[in-house]
């Protein structure tokens, strides 16, 4: 992989025959996470033809462009030359604030037990933790409409499953490495389960598909 670092704050890398990953930080944090989302929506605002499409991250960006139309030397010089304006919030709407009804405990939290015993928690305190927070969605992906969520209360911090499970129901809330998840489907699973959403977060009938963007606010409430 050839890797240009382009400036002080952009480090540019190739991606296959027609991808350029662009990387904001090393480490996922609200700061990095910002220049993520504001240099997400510039590109977008520019509209140009050869981008085929644009994936933000944790802390990086993904581009996919039209080889026909351009190359990674060019995109790369574009990206350079306007780096400043990219990270500015100029074209950066406003997060928008979803408050998510949870159902925790009962038959559907599959590991709350479990997450009592590993952080030495009442299961109220765990419920009171989880949703005293009002989380930022750092990424989207996994399945379409899993939004991944930060940043976790230290003190409900617990691992993966080792063996994820194969079947979860639609709505499961997740915790696992610092982060919580919603699953907007029947699907596999590997991290801990601890309540369920009626919410519906996955809509292929509305624009957009996915009711939770990059950068929007989270508030769980208890149902």
């Amino acid at each position: 992989m050839t890797v240009l670092t382009a400036t002080a704050k952009l480090k540019i890398s190739r991606f296959g025959e027609d991808g350029i990953r662009i990387i904001f930080g090393e480490t996922i944090d609200p700061e990095v996470h910002e220049k993520v989302r504001n240099f997400y929506f510039y590109m977008k605002s520019l509209a140009l033809p050869e981008i085929i499409d644009i994936t933000p991250s944790f802390r990086s960006c993904l581009i996919h462009f039209d080889t026909e139309r351009s190359s990674f030397d060019r995109l790369s010089s574009l990206l350079c030359e306007r780096e400043d304006a990219a990270l500015l919030a100029g074209n950066t709407p406003e997060p928008v604030r979803h408050e998510i009804p949870v159902h925790y405990g009962g038959p559907d939290a599959l590991d709350m037990k479990v997450v009592c015993g590993q952080t030495g928690l009442t299961e109220s305190e765990v419920v009171t933790i989880h949703s005293d927070v009002v989380y930022t969605v750092f990424a989207v992906g996994f399945i379409p409409g899993f939004p991944y969520m930060g940043t976790l209360d230290p003190r409900i911090h617990v691992p993966r499953l080792e063996t994820p499970r194969t079947r979860i129901v639609a709505g499961s809330v997740g915790i696992a490495q610092g982060q919580t998840g919603v699953y907007p489907f029947v699907s596999p699973a590997g991290w801990r389960i601890i309540g369920r959403t009626d919410v519906n977060l996955f809509d292929p009938q509305k624009e957009p598909y996915s009711l939770l963007q990059i950068g929007d606010k989270v508030k769980f409430i208890k149902a």
